[in-house]
């Protein structure tokens, strides 16, 4: 391109860091919500800092110049709409960045729960000694809900402490590199009574969409968790809760809900065997930076006329891999 291209950025509270590096291979627009409109009015280029505003579908009539939007998060749900989805508009999203600190926060929350830590930090607070037993990872399963990078680099952390994993996805198949087997993410009820863990990590789609349902909940095993770092509204939330309460399922541990924040009224405050987390799985330090570096070097790629990374199929809602 020999002119620099136009690319507006919509933020909320802060700029992305390193705007040095766009503002020097684009004409750079900062808008909030309010300004969203005017800013896209002739770009070439959208760069959702604000990851998951649903604002673009309301300003879709002034985007006609749009041939890029790349979304700061993983999950492109937020964004995603018919128009969208049917036009020449290509897609990216921010994949590769949270894989490894997902992973971790899942091996964390199953370690918390394997070795009894939330009851420690409540006798500890009391000044009580009490002794127990814990569990071992060694000689659990876990079926992780979504094969993509993230859900990978979760079966590959846990399989290097001998937790016996496998795979939930569109199509069923065996001997996967990661996985071994992949089963049909559609007849989870039919085969999540044979794992320790339900690992819910996938992209929110028509398909995924309170995927764990109450018959899922009722087919797990009674000393089984499970632990949900993908979108909320892949989980039944009235039925999670009837399931903890009633302790058909020893635990959950969550990370994303629907609604989010999760209300105070929610009776998942209050209950022992549940860890609830705001929304902060991938979020390790330096990630708004990698954030940031990421779109720079594909405003590079789209600068040279080269091929972007982390193209997302617009209508299956994930990047294919």
């Amino acid at each position: 391109m020999s002119d620099k291209p136009v690319v507006a950025v919509l933020y909320a509270n802060e700029l992305p860091p390193g705007r040095e590096r766009l503002e020097a291979m684009a004409a750079v627009r900062y808008a909030t919500v309010d300004g969203l409109a005017d800013a896209v009015d002739g770009a070439d280029a959208l760069f959702l800092w604000d990851f998951f505003s649903t604002a673009v579908k309301d300003v879709w009539d002034r985007a006609g110049s749009l041939k890029w939007i790349h979304v700061a998060a993983a999950g492109v749900d937020k964004l995603m709409f018919d128009e969208l989805a049917d036009s020449d508009v290509v897609v990216t999203n921010s994949g590769g960045i949270f894989d490894r600190p997902i992973a971790e926060f899942v091996l964390g929350s199953m370690l918390s729960f394997a070795k009894d830590m939330p009851l420690s930090f409540r006798l500890q607070s009391q000044k009580v000694w009490r002794h127990r037993e814990t569990e071992r990872l060694d000689d659990k399963s876990a079926v992780i809900v979504g094969t993509g990078a993230i859900g990978r680099e979760i079966a590959r952390l846990l399989a290097a402490v001998d937790v016996s994993v496998a795979g939930a996805g569109r199509t069923a198949r065996s001997g996967d590199e990661d996985f071994g087997e992949v089963y049909e993410s559609a007849r989870l009820a039919e085969y999540a009574g044979d794992f320790d863990y339900v690992i819910v990590v996938a992209p929110l789609t028509p398909a995924t969409r309170n995927l764990v349902d109450a018959d899922v909940l009722a087919a797990m095993k009674p000393t089984a968790r499970l632990i949900n770092v993908g979108r909320g509204e892949s989980v039944d939330a009235d039925a999670l809760a009837d399931a903890l309460s009633g302790e058909s399922i020893a635990g959950a541990a969550l990370d994303v809900f629907s609604p989010e924040p999760l209300p105070e009224s929610s009776p998942l405050w209050e209950m022992d065997n549940v860890l609830v987390s705001p929304h902060m799985s991938g979020d390790a330090v330096g990630w708004l930076e990698r954030l940031s570096d990421l779109f720079a070097a594909n405003l590079d790629r789209y600068c040279r006329d080269a091929e972007l990374v982390n193209i997302v199929d617009k209508r299956l809602g994930f990047v294919p891999r």
